[in-house]
């Protein structure tokens, strides 16, 4: 940990341990295995290779069983071969023999070419990873913030556009507003296959057709793709085109986007002094100033946040343009896929921590609110345009437009000297910032 580069596999580590069985160089070369070992079988299921099936079945072993030796073996061949899928190959011809399946060696890896096993491991290992980890770590994120939204409800809580006092709201909506945004993004995301390249050398399926012209290559694939819980795209070059990739991408972008904004929002909000931050008795908040206690979880969840993003959108906007049927610049960058993952599982679990030590200060929410009665103005306005009062907006704008001013008593004599009925002005009278919120909490 203390020599690693980055801090994902140094620092940060323990937040990010779990995807290493889906992005790391030991997982790539295992979910290798795993596709090369399920496309034989297919071979074996659709009876293009005859195998007893317990004995086919069995081959499954190889790669639930992988180890790190096996993995060490892989690169100690690709050491030689210059070529990381020709290794697992390799590896997978000692395995079969070590079986005495010595005559079906030419069936591993039968008419395929590299990316056809890159472009299914790795969309693989990607569902995988999306499903057991960041899925379930976004849906805690939004159960975390529903619960504020209905704890906070109906507390009442002065607005702010453009930085500046505006009509009230309740601090349950806004943040009820992050978990509407969240829910739609992420049901977004969910609707984006996970896709795979599976076609041969230039996506013709051309050694398949010449080997068993009589198979249908096509349905074939479809079939063993699906199998797997990812979607075959039809038309290929030598490579997967990554529109499903980068539209994934950039969905999660989105999801990042939007806690960038709940993260500076909070920030703000523990600024004001809208919350206090709960605090350990042994932390330190400065070296030099010990009164300090810092929002430090948000700033770290929005930074984190920001490099999810960076990754995301170098990987969206490059990996889908590639030279005529295929070259290399997607290898590279293609190895990078778990990053934005990584960054956004620091940020979600700085992010909890950050929400779970908001105390609300609803006095300091509601001294604030009980400051700024200009904000009644747009409610004195609207209910004199109702009843046909000239000039309301005009009228009320003199009153308060920059003047600081403005409180009960001066709402309370500028009411009392309009030609209204008293009614009209009774309703007026009983304006309160603390109460002139819309609509009731559901």
């Amino acid at each position: 940990m203390l020599h690693a580069i980055s801090p994902i596999d140094g620092r940060y580590s323990g937040k990010t341990e779990s995807l290493q069985s889906y992005f790391s160089e030991y997982a790539l070369i295992r979910y290798r295995v795993r596709v090369e070992i399920a496309y034989f079988q297919k071979l074996c299921q659709d009876g293009i290779l005859s195998m007893d099936t317990s004995a086919t079945d069995a081959l499954s072993d190889i790669w639930i069983n992988f180890t790190e030796d096996d993995a060490k073996r892989i690169k100690a061949i690709e050491a030689v071969t210059n070529h990381d899928v020709k290794a697992v190959e390799y590896f997978l011809r000692e395995a079969f023999e070590s079986r005495g399946l010595n005559k079906y060696v030419e069936f591993i890896h039968f008419g395929l070419t590299s990316q056809d096993i890159n472009n299914t491991a790795i969309p693989l290992s990607q569902l995988d990873a999306f499903n057991n980890h960041l899925e379930p770590a976004l849906k805690e994120v939004i159960l975390r913030l529903k619960a504020l939204a209905e704890e906070w409800k109906d507390i009442p809580m002065l607005a702010r556009t453009h930085g500046q006092p505006a009509s009230p709201t309740r601090l349950g909506k806004e943040f009820s507003v992050f978990v509407e945004r969240l829910e739609k993004q992420l049901a977004m995301l969910k609707a984006v296959p996970f896709a795979a390249k599976f076609g041969g050398a230039t996506g013709n399926f051309n050694a398949h057709v010449v080997a068993y012209p009589n198979i249908d290559w096509p349905v074939f694939a479809d079939q063993f793709c699906s199998s797997l819980g990812l979607e075959r795209s039809q038309y290929t070059t030598q490579i997967e085109h990554y529109d499903m990739l980068a539209a994934h991408l950039q969905t999660l972008e989105r999801i990042h986007t939007i806690l960038i904004d709940l993260c500076r929002d909070v920030w703000s909000y523990i600024s004001m002094d809208y919350f206090k931050q709960k605090v350990k008795k042994n932390e330190v908040g400065s070296s030099a100033m010990p009164h300090k206690v810092n929002p430090i979880d948000f700033e770290n969840a929005e930074g984190n946040l920001g490099l999810a993003n960076a990754v995301s959108s170098y990987m969206a906007a490059k990996l889908p343009v590639s030279r005529l049927q295929r070259d290399l610049t997607d290898s590279t960058v293609l190895r990078n896929v778990g990053l934005p993952y990584a960054y956004g599982m620091i940020a979600y679990s700085s992010l909890m921590k950050g929400l779970d030590k908001l105390i609300l200060n609803q006095d300091r929410i509601l001294q604030d609110l009980d400051g700024q009665w200009a904000v009644l103005a747009e409610a004195i306005q609207t209910v004199l345009r109702r009843e046909n009062y000239p000039h309301p907006y005009e009228t009320l704008k003199n009153l308060t437009r920059g003047n600081r001013e403005i409180n009960q008593a001066t709402l309370t004599a500028f009411v009392e000297e309009l030609n209204l009925s008293e009614a009209v002005k009774e309703e007026l009278r009983a304006l309160r910032p603390a109460t002139y919120i819309g609509v009731l909490p559901e």
